[in-house]
């Protein structure tokens, strides 16, 4: 049996909608995703009870799927389950993305769960090579491209973010613990007017069974806002949420929208 441990956003829906049997949906509480409803709610408190749940619903394999950001926890409300997890939870807590992921993965690899990935289990969701919009990128967004990838490759062993922002050769932003919307949100005004682009794709080394970096139309929207020329992703290497809609979205802006080959 199937456990989906959800967070925000329209993928845990999409991966309950594309696999053979329902999937029994964890969600973590204040982190409800779109269009897909709780079979239980969890705090990161009480994620010994969770497992122990799991465990007793018959549950084999686990996915994490949906957008969290770190939750404050509470020491009060860890119950006895958990309080064995603690200094495990407390290093994933302080570690970057990656450590904390890993940490977590262990935790549930220990108690049995077999961890798979969201594009194992509905493989259509990776974005497919090739130039999805109908602008095409021109000279300066190859180059910043490029640009982008590099950076992107240095900050890989940092365990930093998964996106940056280029124009004209300059890094305007780097994705960091707010996320890409946070980056986006706090480009200088100047990003624009350099015709700067976002570049994302998975970090190197990257465990690619949770985090996966994902793309849809909120993400179009984002970049609207911030006034960029377009979104360069790694083929293969990012999850693409409603492909019309976001394709569409991008259209009607006049964006590129590239997945441009792995490097």
């Amino acid at each position: 049996m199937l456990a989906l441990v959800a967070g925000r956003g329209g993928l845990p829906a999409r991966i309950a909608r594309g696999v053979p049997e329902a999937p029994l949906v964890c969600v973590l509480n204040g982190f409800e995703p779109d269009g897909l409803d709780a079979d239980l709610t969890f705090r990161l408190e009480q994620i010994g009870s969770l497992l122990a749940d799991l465990q007793q619903r018959g549950v084999s394999d686990v996915c994490f799927c949906g957008g969290i950001e770190r939750p404050p926890v509470d020491p009060t409300a860890i119950d006895a389950a958990t309080l064995p997890l603690v200094p495990t939870l407390m290093k994933a807590i302080g570690s970057g993305d990656d450590g904390a992921l890993s940490a977590v993965i262990g935790i549930f690899e220990e108690k049995g769960f077999t961890v798979r990935a969201a594009h194992d289990l509905v493989p259509d969701l990776l974005v497919s090579e090739g130039v999805l919009s109908a602008a095409q990128p021109d000279d300066q967004m190859t180059s910043d491209m490029a640009r982008g990838s590099e950076v992107l490759a240095a900050l890989a062993p940092l365990d930093v973010g998964q996106g940056c922002v280029v124009g004209a050769g300059q890094i305007w932003g780097i994705e960091t613990l707010g996320g890409t919307d946070h980056m986006l949100q706090t480009l200088p005004e100047r990003a624009a007017k350099a015709r700067a682009i976002l570049v994302k794709g998975p970090k190197r080394g990257q465990d690619l069974r949770v985090d996966m970096p994902t793309i849809g139309p909120e993400t179009v929207a984002a970049l609207v806002d911030a006034g960029l020329a377009g979104l360069v992703v790694e083929a293969g290497g990012v999850i693409l949420l409603e492909p019309e809609a976001t394709v569409a979205a991008a259209d009607a802006a006049g964006l590129v929208l590239w997945a441009r080959a792995p490097h």
